[in-house]
């Protein structure tokens, strides 16, 4: 059974930092590309961060672009998304995605 499992998410102060985890099982996780999504309170979908299978390529929206860094630990099946100079706006539910599936997300709220 593929599972994503997110966590790390939280409340945080403007200008905070994060770390967010995505622990995958039930597929090979090392030949996928991954993904960082993110829902905002009655917003659609936004697609925040990708990094290519090995790690090598990374590539992020130009909200987050500077302040977010996505890795992955093959060794451990681990996805990760680096947030730092949080703001309100960053405030959404963030998911990891591959092409099969998403998981249940993790809430990240930013305010004073």
């Amino acid at each position: 059974e593929v599972q994503l499992v997110e966590s790390g998410g939280g409340s945080v102060q403007p200008g905070g930092s994060l770390r967010l985890s995505c622990a995958a099982s039930g597929f090979t996780f090392s030949r996928y590309a991954m993904n960082w999504v993110r829902r905002a309170p009655g917003k659609e979908l936004e697609w925040v961060s990708s990094i290519t299978t090995g790690g090598d390529r990374t590539s992020y929206a130009d909200s987050v672009e500077g302040r977010f860094t996505i890795s992955r630990d093959n060794a451990k099946n681990t996805l990760y998304l680096q947030m730092n100079s949080l703001k309100p706006e960053d405030t959404a539910v963030y998911y990891c995605t591959y092409t099969y599936g998403r998981g249940q997300g993790t809430q990240v709220t930013v305010s004073s």
